[in-house]
């Protein structure tokens, strides 16, 4: 316990692992939030100072696992393992204890196996800096070092959370100070708190950084000068926490990017939940924008796609590069198709790099490596065949033509087919690889053969043919009879032969001199090929750890091919079409479809209805369009709103788009507040939520931008609310001059068209038919009178008495609304209404007799003469419903 108190001393904050033999023990409060979480028996073992010491534990061959839950619920595990032979240990005293050391610490950022990381989405650990310098400055740097990739970026403080939505880390560091500055400023998001880890704050100096970010990154390009005081400052904290939870192991970690702002589309948090872009406002993967678009066919693929709908680009010239390439896929099938399937057998080279680098590597991570080489020449084998490809492919063939491939013949002519897990287990050296190996194997044969023989030679000796020669991991080889032929070979003759060893309830075990020399020879030889094949994998590795940076690039250009073939796939089979991105302020979207709702409605056999949408503006009018979107509720107002920001998404990521034609002038900053939730963490309203996100776009849109707006206002008082929304329309016009397109049920916003140029009104379109609204989704110039409320309420179940109740008022409200009482006469004629009364909704009147009528015509049946004998019909049944 003295040795477990000094290494848990040395770790707070973490559960401590603590190896025992074939099991990692924890004990006192670990042990309780271990058992607790594991759902496994929290038992005691011995006493401290009187009291009994609680410990669970987990075996060894399944600790991956119970890690795994450990991490997922935001728990940080130190491994402490036994660093000495225990024979070691006992000749400094029968009593002398096993040395331990912390091998490594597990935290959410810092995980490199594929049992606890999602294999299509990156797993970052983020640094985040501040750096007092007149007004407080910050940057944010974030590596996934499963694949070694690296950023660092000046963030300016009111757009941190944007960024930290982007990147979504699985970890952030922050000194406290950081930490009680930004709740100062009301810039700490709860959400925080489960990812947030504290540092000292001697591990944020920008100065001693210097040499661990040189010693870390010996690119000859990378200069950490160049990157600023906070920049170096967070990244020299992410360095160091890395080299501490590594215990001495270097993840290959690329020389970092600097990520600037200026270069993407500036998505704010509130617009990525809003849009559902990476994953649905109920936290799930499917039913996102990127679930719906995502091809790839392999992990990097995916990874690589969701990082691009993070974050399109705003560089129109980078985007029709991307594009051309999309272009060129889509356009040849057979080239499509061949590059796929060629893929599909490339494994994640980037996260198979990583791990043996940390020396947590396998054979299987050899192996994939090899195949991704295979995959990569023979991929530019096929591109190199063609003729007019786009520089961005041109640029993709070149790195995989430079792939290593005498490395990966050397890995294909070492490795079995068939190979084990862990190094340890041994086996995966192909036969005929390596004489002295293949000599190794041999004599463990021919000695499993005299293992037989010698079987069959005791049998015949003691006359009892039940003798078995067995194995285990005790007491090694070992001679077994039932308890019945025990006595016998207790008993001279064989007792000068057969020494005991153990009684069992149905079974008696033995040795022989012969047995116990042949296993020394065995265990021998088993030890021997074992080392052999360590040395073969050591070289291998090395091999390929020497080409880290070549296969980095490659497996960066597999990536990117994964991507634009997914493109091109999702373009040729889903109707999708190139998009025409500038630097204009256009912005006309010509049947333009929601590409997840499209999909959903598709699958449950329907068809999707498209709309069409034009914000187009110049610099000369003042800025784009703002279009007034009126309808009745369930009309499709959001989704067309939001279809419109995700065909903006699409584009400037560089894929086709789902609509007949698009022209879309790059947008700097996205926002859309479309829906309504409240923020109970922060203690604030549906109402204040709505008037923030709102403010946020009237202070941070230009005229670059594409606002998406549904609702302002609604959530306070009638007048306070119209006032609101018709003050941001009018904002939006004339200060922002942005593309804008603004949903309402303040049917009297309708009259800004009349004043403002750029202002036009639309609505959804529906069709009334006995009593009922049918719902067209169609997009039309216009603005609407009715919200048809009642009979969405209808529609939604309420009690027909509720509704018959909603009429009555809604009539009464409708008629006092046409001449010019005030609120005050409106109250006192509803005072006047009948109180609501719970009672049978009354029964149904009969049905027109001319529509019953006419639902008995058959026109296609009918002679002339029949038709206008119906038609005169008809008419008299009319003129007597009128004069009944």
């Amino acid at each position: 316990m003295a040795q477990y108190f000094e290494i848990k001393t040395a770790h707070p904050g973490y559960l401590l692992f603590y190896r025992m033999g074939d099991f990692y023990e924890l004990f006192f409060e670990d042990a309780e939030i271990a058992s607790a979480a594991l759902g496994i028996v929290l038992t005691k073992r011995g006493k401290h100072l009187g009291e009994d010491i609680g410990m669970c534990g987990v075996p060894i061959h399944a600790a991956n696992d119970y890690l795994n839950k450990l991490i997922k619920l935001g728990h940080r595990v130190a491994i402490c393992e036994q660093v000495e032979d225990p024979a070691e240990a006992r000749k400094r005293g029968s009593k002398s204890v096993v040395k331990r050391d912390v091998v490594r610490l597990v935290t959410p950022g810092t995980l490199t196996e594929d049992d606890h990381l999602d294999a299509r989405s990156a797993n970052y650990l983020a640094a985040l800096a501040m750096v007092r310098h007149g007004d407080t400055d910050f940057a944010l740097a974030w590596a996934d070092i499963s694949t070694g990739e690296t950023f660092v970026a000046d963030v300016p403080a009111e757009q941190l959370g944007d960024e930290l939505a982007r990147i979504a880390p699985a970890e952030l560091l922050l000194t406290e100070r950081a930490r009680e500055v930004l709740a100062d400023r009301h810039l700490f998001a709860p959400s925080w708190n489960a990812i947030a880890a504290t540092i000292p704050p001697e591990a944020a100096d920008s100065e001693s950084a210097l040499p661990r970010l040189r010693s870390a990154f010996t690119a000859d390009a990378f200069d950490p000068t160049a990157i600023s005081r906070a920049g170096r400052s967070a990244l020299g904290m992410l360095v160091g926490y890395v080299e501490e939870s590594q215990k001495g192991r270097h993840p290959p970690l690329r020389p970092p990017r600097l990520d600037g702002t200026e270069t993407a589309m500036a998505i704010d948090a509130a617009t990525r939940q809003s849009l559902e872009i990476l994953q649905t406002q109920r936290g799930q993967s499917k039913g996102s924008l990127r679930h719906c678009i995502d091809l790839t066919v392999t992990a990097p693929g995916g990874r690589l796609l969701a990082a691009r709908v993070a974050a399109p680009l705003r560089d129109a010239k980078a985007i029709n590069a991307r594009l051309d390439a999309v272009t060129r896929l889509s356009d040849d099938t057979l080239l499509r198709a061949r590059v796929r399937q060629t893929l599909k057998a490339s494994p994640d080279l980037a996260r198979a790099l990583s791990r043996l680098a940390l020396e947590r590597g396998g054979p299987r991570d050899l192996a994939a490596i090899g195949k991704a080489i295979t995959a990569a020449l023979e991929l530019a084998g096929s591109l190199e065949a063609q003729s007019d490809l786009p520089p961005a492919l041109q640029g993709l063939v070149a790195t995989l033509s430079t792939a290593p491939g005498a490395l990966a013949s050397e890995l294909g002519l070492a490795l079995d087919d068939d190979l084990p897990l862990l190094v340890r287990d041994g086996g995966f050296v192909r036969a005929s690889y390596d004489r002295r190996l293949d000599e190794e194997r041999a004599l463990g044969r021919e000695t499993r053969a005299v293992v037989a023989a010698l079987q069959a030679r005791l049998m015949d000796e003691t006359d009892v043919r039940s003798l078995k020669i067995k194995h285990n991991g005790v007491l090694g080889y070992f001679v077994e009879v039932p308890a019945s032929h025990g006595t016998k070979l207790l008993e001279p003759p064989h007792r000068e032969v057969f020494i005991h060893r153990q009684t069992l309830a149905n079974a008696m075990r033995f040795t022989t001199t012969e047995l116990a020399e042949l296993e020394g020879r065995i265990a021998k030889a088993q030890g021997a090929a074992l080392e052999l094949e360590l040395a073969i994998f050591s070289r291998l590795r090395g091999d390929v750890l020497s080409c880290t940076t070549q296969l980095q690039a490659l497996a960066d250009a597999l990536a990117e091919l994964d991507v634009t073939a997914a493109l091109a796939e999702l373009a040729a089979t889903r109707g999708y079409v190139r998009p025409l991105v500038d630097d204009s302020l256009a912005f006309a979207i010509e049947g333009g479809r929601h590409p997840v709702v499209e999909t959903m409605v598709r699958a449950e056999g329907q068809s999707f209805v498209a709309n069409d949408a034009d914000l187009s503006g110049s610099d000369d009018m003042g800025g784009g369009k703002l279009w007034l979107v009126t309808g009745p509720n369930m009309g499709g107002k959001s989704t067309f709103l939001r279809q419109n920001a995700l065909i903006a998404i699409l584009a400037q990521m560089g894929s086709y788009v789902p609509a007949t034609s698009a022209h879309i002038g790059v947008v700097d900053r996205l926002f859309s507040r479309v829906g309504a939730s409240d923020d109970i963490a922060h203690g604030r309203s549906t109402f204040m939520v709505e008037m923030v996100e709102t403010a946020a776009i009237l202070n941070r849109a230009t005229r670059r931008s594409l606002v998406v707006l549904d609702e302002i206002g609604r959530g306070t008082a009638t007048f306070d609310g119209l006032s609101i929304a018709w003050a941001a329309v009018e904002a939006l016009h004339e200060s922002t001059g942005c593309r804008a397109l603004f949903a309402t049920h303040f049917h009297e916003l309708t009259s800004l068209a009349k004043t403002l140029a750029r202002v036009a009104n639309v609505t959804m379109k529906v069709r009334e038919w006995e009593g009922e609204v049918v719902f067209l989704h169609e997009v039309g110039p216009g603005a609407a009178d009715r919200s048809y409320g009642i009979q969405v309420a209808r529609l939604a179940g309420l009690p027909e008495p509720v509704i018959a109740r909603a009429k009555q008022v809604l009539d009464v409200l409708e008629q006092r609304s046409a001449g010019t009482a005030s609120s005050s006469q409106k109250a006192s004629v509803l005072d006047d209404l009948p109180l609501f009364a719970h009672r049978p909704a009354p029964a149904p009147k009969g049905k027109d007799p001319l529509y019953e009528a006419l639902d008995t015509v058959r026109p296609d049946e009918m002679t002339p003469r029949q038709a206008i004998e119906t038609l005169y019909q008809l008419k008299k049944i009319r003129d007597d419903s009128r004069r009944n």
